[in-house]
């Protein structure tokens, strides 16, 4: 009788085990900025206004050290599959599709997930056929931020680097797309599909992911005149004040410490420039930081979207910038240049100058593989699990994305022997405040120079062809004291590890 009651028991326990409901799997959202420097925003240290960032940030984690790949479309590449650009195929061009690898899209439909994006891919394939079920947005590069495409009635010829951007909404394509809305805008348009995807998501059974690839603040530089205006005169006092005040701000903030000291300014004097010059470049970082002001504000949209659909207690939000403030100026030829920086017909670039301010403290810019170039913000909220204004200086990639999705959603990788693995490995443990140590090396390879980093110690080189500089990252964040010549046995072994990683990738042409 003994033996059926325990027999009984044991019933009853398995199934009360069984009958008990499951943990949820996270919600996901991953926003994704495009030419954002580090210091851009409040809570990274910037005069200008994010108030829905910093509130992500205040209840949230902001990492110190975490890295893209130094430029736009090896970096988006990189995030979505989690491995290096170099084992997809695009650590050269875009124009092909993504090879050996798969997409967080895909992984995750597999896991049970709906999955959505809206804004840039950068990339050869429509998204619809690589794991995801809805998207909008632009396939290319840059564009004009007010129109695309083609000239519309009552308006100026728009500003084109590129006139046939391809532009996707769902599985059709056009090339070039051409808004019918007046009121069209790259950064707000990517939020209203944004939004419809989320109440879409809300009437499903099941988790989602959303990904928001904003084109933001990249060139060119075009805002409207509503946020423009909020900055008028913030920026009269020139470059180096406002580094001076960004370093300053991220001290007060904490976010740095007494190891982070200005390397020598790699900007113009203020005083070297002409009136006109220095109107000139007021006006872009005028509109440089409504072009932030307005992405803040769309994040915003997201966030009430997130509460008014009950949504937002068991999502995870992320939020990243796919390389350095860019140095990079496009000089149109077919654009009118007597027009007033940030309207649709002409086409401004940031520029070096105000780039090394918008990386403070770090030097160098998009392109290059010192900190200034790929060292991004990366903030994480996740409400009632990532502690508020927690601050990490964990040495991550964006190939520890694809794992972090992982082991959130419980997914596996496919085995297909012709799939590259995941590279990275998973946030969670950061995210709930446990410790994580980045045993292996990390790699990169992109125009300007390559460089690799493993522990505290990193080699750079400046262009391809010039001998390595070594740095301390603990003691040097900011790359001031290169330790060549102190410790070659050093460079020689990350020379060794950085021979290893270029050798098991195939090598394909700049184009």
């Amino acid at each position: 009788m003994l033996n059926i009651h325990r027999f009984i028991s044991l019933c009853l326990v398995v199934l009360l085990i069984a009958c008990s409901p499951k943990p949820k799997k996270p919600n996901i959202i991953i926003i994704l900025a495009d030419d954002l420097g580090w210091s851009d925003l409040g809570c990274y240290g910037s005069e200008i206004s994010t108030p829905n960032l910093d509130h992500l940030a205040n209840n949230g984690m902001r990492f110190t050290q975490f890295y893209n790949t130094a430029k736009c479309f090896p970096s988006r590449a990189c995030l979505l599959t989690g491995v290096y650009a170099q084992d997809c195929g695009y650590d050269r061009t875009y124009r092909n599709p993504i090879t050996n690898a798969l997409t967080f899209g895909e992984v995750l439909r597999d896991a049970g997930y709906q999955t959505y994006w809206s804004g840039k891919h950068h990339g050869l394939e429509n998204p619809i056929y690589r794991g995801f079920d809805r998207y909008y947005g632009l396939k290319d590069g840059a564009c004009n931020h007010f129109n695309p495409g083609h000239q519309r009635d009552g308006e100026a010829p728009p500003a084109q680097k590129k006139g046939d951007r391809a532009w996707c909404i769902d599985s059709s394509m056009y090339r070039p797309y051409t808004p019918t809305e007046k009121n069209f805008y790259t950064t707000d348009y990517f939020t209203h599909y944004g939004l419809a995807f989320l109440e879409e998501a809300a009437q499903q059974q099941k988790p989602f992911l959303l990904y928001l690839a904003y084109t933001a603040p990249h060139d060119p530089l075009m805002a409207w005149q509503e946020d423009i205006d909020k900055y008028s005169g913030a920026y009269d006092e020139g470059y180096e004040a406002i580094r001076q005040k960004r370093f300053q701000k991220q001290q007060a903030l904490e976010l740095i410490d007494t190891t982070y000291q200005l390397p020598t300014a790699m900007h113009q004097t203020w005083d070297s420039l002409s009136l006109a010059e220095r109107d000139f470049e007021v006006a872009k970082m005028e509109v440089y930081a409504a072009m932030i002001d307005r992405l803040d504000q769309n994040i915003g949209r997201v966030l009430k979207k997130l509460e008014a659909l009950n949504l937002d207690k068991n999502t995870l939000i992320l939020f990243l910038s796919d390389n350095g403030a860019s140095a990079e100026v496009v000089d149109l030829k077919n654009d009118d240049d007597g027009a007033k920086v940030g309207v649709l017909e002409r086409w401004v670039s940031l520029g070096a100058d105000w780039a090394n301010v918008s990386n403070t403290p770090f030097n160098y810019y998009k392109n290059y593989s010192f900190e200034g170039g790929i060292n991004t913000p990366f903030i994480a909220y996740w409400k009632d699990k990532i502690k508020p204004n927690s601050f990490s200086d964990f040495t991550g990639h964006f190939i520890d994305v694809m794992p972090t999705f992982m082991e959130l959603s419980g997914a596996t990788y496919s085995e297909n022997d012709t799939l590259t693995p995941p590279r990275g490995q998973s946030l969670v443990p950061v995210f709930l405040g446990k410790s994580q140590e980045r045993t292996d090396a990390l790699f990169w390879e992109w125009s300007k120079g390559k460089a690799v980093r493993k522990g505290d110690w990193k080699i750079v080189k400046r262009e391809l062809e010039q001998e390595w500089e070594l740095y301390n990252l603990k003691t040097d964040p900011t790359e001031r004291e290169n330790l060549y010549t102190q410790y070659p046995e050093i460079v020689q072994q990350l020379d060794s590890l950085y021979l290893l990683w270029e050798n098991s990738h195939s090598t394909k042409e700049m184009p």
